[in-house]
């Protein structure tokens, strides 16, 4: 049996990041062998991972950025069980890794993320491995991007919210941070009416109808009552018609207009841990 010392369970914490206890367990049982220790611990990530499958991960990191020529944002949402995991250094660390991964190689959908490598290790293999070493539920709740010829981001204190945005003309930073706060304070539907999909209008055209016919109305009447509180939705939930946050006398139309007139909003995310 081959002594496990002190410096070789420091050495495999510092590879792995399990615990001092998990980490000496592991080389006592692979009699010394490191390789074979990170798989046993490998092993109890996926253990851990499993007995946690039905846990609610409804704390992480929700954080966002741009590529580096400017022209694509991407956001993702790596989520846990606690706020107190959710603040770890480490933790967050590693939703940056993920973050960055994504960043440079421009995946299609959350699952191709997954098999990009950290390491030598697919994304999907090492949130396993962090579930172990952490003791909690880990996984990538949310991955969406969106490109153009300039795009802003914005992460809210806390990263329990993040917003990307991208425009049709290259525009001064300051502006599109502007826009992308007021898409996180405001939580628009869509960019303008127009891309309001079909089965929200009909559902707030079914709200409108129930309230005019509440509030006494004939309904013969109560769906062209609905349908006139329209532009009033439109106005409050779409991002170009929304009283801009820092100046309600100017819609965000009328913002972007003072910025560039040509300029055109192509994209917005807004992803929440209260999504």
């Amino acid at each position: 049996m081959a002594e496990i010392t002190a410096s070789d369970v420091a050495r495999l914490r510092k590879m792995t990041g399990a615990g001092m206890m998990d980490c000496k367990v592991a080389l006592t049982e692979s009699n010394g062998d490191f390789d074979a220790a990170i798989d046993i611990l490998r092993k109890k990530g996926q253990k851990v991972a499993g007995k946690r499958a039905d846990r609610d991960a409804t704390e992480g990191a929700v954080i966002a950025k741009k590529s580096e020529d400017g022209k694509r944002a991407v956001i993702i949402s790596l989520n846990c069980e606690t706020d107190f995991v959710a603040k770890n250094e480490d933790f967050v660390k590693f939703a940056y890794q993920i973050l960055d991964l994504a960043v440079s190689n421009n995946p299609s959908n959350i699952e191709e993320l997954l098999g990009y490598k950290i390491n030598g290790i697919s994304i999907a293999d090492e949130i396993i491995n962090q579930t172990g070493v952490i003791g909690e539920k880990i996984e990538l709740g949310y991955f969406d991007k969106v490109e153009g010829e300039c795009v802003s981001t914005y992460i809210h204190t806390g990263n329990k919210l993040a917003t990307i945005a991208s425009f049709s003309k290259v525009i001064d930073e300051h502006a599109g941070k502007d826009v992308v706060m007021q898409i996180a304070a405001m939580s628009p539907v869509s960019i303008d009416k127009e891309d309001v999909p079909q089965s929200v209008i009909d559902k707030e055209i079914e709200i409108g109808k129930e309230l005019a016919i509440q509030e006494g109305k004939p309904a013969d009447m109560a769906e062209k009552i609905a349908v006139g509180r329209l532009n009033k939705f439109f106005a409050e939930n779409t991002l170009l018609n929304q009283q801009w946050v820092k100046d309600n006398k100017k819609t965000i139309r009328d913002f972007l207009k003072g910025v560039n007139a040509e300029v055109k909003v192509l994209a917005f995310k807004r992803y929440s841990l209260s999504n």
